[in-house]
Formats: C-alpha cells, structure tokens, sequence
C-alpha cells in the first residue's frame, strides 16, 4: 500500500513544480508535445473529472443523506450543486475553503484513529496464499497507486499562481509529503479497520464512531470534504474543456458536469457499490502513465540545461509522436488490467496482479523516444 501510494505520489509532486515555471495548467502545458492532439488526453481528462466527482460525490451525499434524513438523491444533489457553485468561483476561494478543510480533515481523522483503533480488533489475517498472494498485494498496491497518481492531470493547476521564483524542491517535497501521508493514514486506517467496518459507507463509520455527536460530526466532514475535494476536479475539468478548444463558459461547463456525475452516482449506489468503486477507480486512471511517458522526456528535453520554458510562444514538432506513444500505452496496458468488468489474460496468469500502469508508462515512454527521436525542440 505504502510503495503504491509513494510512487503514485511521486509524478504529482514532480509535475507540480511546472507551475511555479510557467503559470500554466498541467492539460494547458500537454500542447507543447501534444500539439493539436491535446484534444485526446484533455477529453479523457474531463471525463475524468466527472468519474471522480461521482466517486467522492456519492459518499458525500451519503453522509447528507444520513445526517439530515433527505433522501439519497436529493442529498446527492446538494452536495454537487454546492460544488458546482465553489467551482464557479475559481482557484482563489477553492484554495481558501481548502485551507480550512484540511484543518478539519485532520482533528477528524485523529479523532476516528483514537476512537477506532483503541475499541476495535487491527484487521491481521492474511487468507491467501501463494500466486494469489502476491497477486492481491500488486493490486491492491496498484489500487493505492490509482489513487495518488490521479492528481498528476491537475498537478500545475494548484501551483501555477505560485511565484516563479518558488523552490522547486520545496514544491516537490511538499506535494509528496502532503500526498503519501493523506493517503497512507487513510489507507492505513481502512485497511486496520477491515474487520470491524463491515457496513463501508459514510453511514459506517458514524456508526463505528458509536453515533451521538462525534457520528453527527464525522458524517458532516465527509460531506463537506466531498464538496471541496470535486470543486477542484471540477476547475481542473473545465481548464480541460477549454484546452481541447470547446468554449463553454464556466457555468455551463460545471452544470455539465453535475448532471452526468449526477448519473453516475445512481448508478454506482444501485448495488455492488463496492466492485463499481473499484472498478471506476482503476478505469479513471489507466490512461494517466501513458500520459506521463509523454508529457515528463518532452519537458526535460525542453529544460535541459536549465532553459526557460513559455508554454504560450513553444512550438511542438512531431505532435503526432506524443498521440501514437499515448495510444500505444494505453493499448499495451489492456492485457494486464483486472477489474471485475474485464480481466486482461496477462493479469489472469498472474493471479490477478494489475501491472497495467507501469506497463502503459514504459511502452508509451520508449514508443516517445523512438517516434520524437533526436529532433531538437525549438526553445525561445
């Protein structure tokens, strides 16, 4: 789980050190190899965006839903149309609200590690054995890893207003430090408490929390935490949108965008949510490491030697080059993906083991490298 979530981690934290350098979104700087073609991986960004906001949405409407006593879809509801009016708004209030939800976030994480892990039995058994084993541990490190890496599409988005002269390495660090623990406690906390959370809903835990006020509160932060976290997938969504060239005016686009995870939602919550979760979560990020076997050797090639990078006056050369290696990727990688909609015959061998994303990273990586050649990249 900790290897997955590092090298999850470890792009974002890299990619978000191109804000500061440019003042420009992560999609936005996918021109400079992507050229015209930016309009693939910028559509699947968006799409992107939705699957999350339905990911983080449902169990935000479920903490609603059972703190209030509305009906799930109407709490639903509130939950994204108050994410779509945040989203609105833009960076500068989404980066305020966030401020004071990680506050949050944090007492109420230390008050549910207290809680739990001092009155509940520390899930240990370990029920298989051999090729299945080692199996499950690449899953479920490759799940941890789905997770992290899923911010690398928005990395520069929250750093770009940064000023230029910010250090690099104190982004870096940051930003994986800031990742690798959210998630690890997270993870850490889920994974001790398999045993006794046996209902895995928002309504769950404020029963493992023994109901009362601190119940109350749990399910409040979680709902609050949804509307903050999809307020940023659905900025990045529309910075997306606006990169593959459709002109839809903010609000529209976070309509949009509110309808379908609206769908999706409803969807997921009709039963099996557990598999749909999953299989959601690893379908979103497939597409994420054969974007980065494109867009990191282009920005090196393009900042060896310390070169300044204008993301608005680069030309890109041989745009195709970065589409073939970024289908080639993600076609490669089909063999070894496993969720319950499809298993590849690679993952099937290896007892289930998903290798799809570092499979989709290399080939896409050394498919870049023999198409891009040696040309020069045209630097200001």
């Amino acid at each position: 789980m900790l290897a997955g979530t590092v090298l999850g981690s470890l792009p974002v934290a890299y990619l978000s050190t191109w804000g500061p350098r440019t003042g420009t979104g992560q999609l936005p700087l996918a021109r400079l190899p992507f050229g015209g073609g930016v309009v693939l991986p910028g559509l699947v960004q968006w799409l992107g965006s939705i699957a999350w906001d339905a990911l983080v949405g449902l169990f935000g409407g479920e903490a609603l839903a059972e703190l209030t006593g509305l009906p799930f879809w109407a709490a639903v509801l509130i939950v994204l149309v108050l994410q779509c009016a945040l989203g609105v708004f833009g960076y500068a209030l989404i980066h305020r609200v966030q401020a004071v939800m990680s506050v949050l976030l944090v007492l109420a994480f230390a008050a549910l590690a207290v809680k739990v892990l001092s009155g509940h039995p520390v899930a240990t058994a370990d029920t298989a054995t051999g090729g299945d084993h080692t199996g499950a541990v690449v899953l479920f490190s490759t799940i941890a890893l789905s997770l992290a890496i899923s911010w690398a599409p928005y990395a520069s988005d929250f750093s770009r207003y940064l000023p230029a002269d910010t250090s690099s390495r104190g982004v870096f660090w940051f930003t994986l430090l800031g990742l690798t623990a959210s998630y690890a406690i997270g993870e850490g906390l889920g994974l001790a408490l398999g045993t006794s959370l046996g209902d895995q809903t928002a309504t769950g835990v404020a029963t493992l929390l023994g109901g009362g006020f601190l119940g109350s509160l749990a399910l409040a932060v979680i709902a609050l935490a949804a509307v903050s976290s999809n307020a940023m997938n659905d900025y990045s969504g529309s910075l997306a949108l606006q990169t593959v060239g459709v002109r839809l005016r903010r609000p529209v686009s976070a309509v949009v965008v509110t309808v379908l995870a609206f769908a999706l939602i409803l969807w997921m919550h009709s039963g099996e949510l557990a598999s749909k979760f999953q299989n959601v979560l690893l379908f979103v990020s497939y597409w994420i490491p054969p974007f980065l076997g494109v867009v990191l050797p282009d920005w090196l090639r393009r900042t060896r030697g310390g070169r300044r990078v204008d993301a608005r006056a680069a030309t890109t050369t041989r745009p195709w080059a970065a589409v073939v290696a970024f289908v080639a990727g993600f076609g490669a990688a089909v063999p070894f993906m496993n969720t319950s909609l499809y298993t590849g015959p690679v993952a099937a061998a290896l007892h289930g083991a998903d290798l799809a994303y570092y499979v989709g990273f290399v080939v896409s990586l050394a498919a870049y490298f023999l198409l891009r050649g040696r040309r020069p990249v045209d630097l200001d």
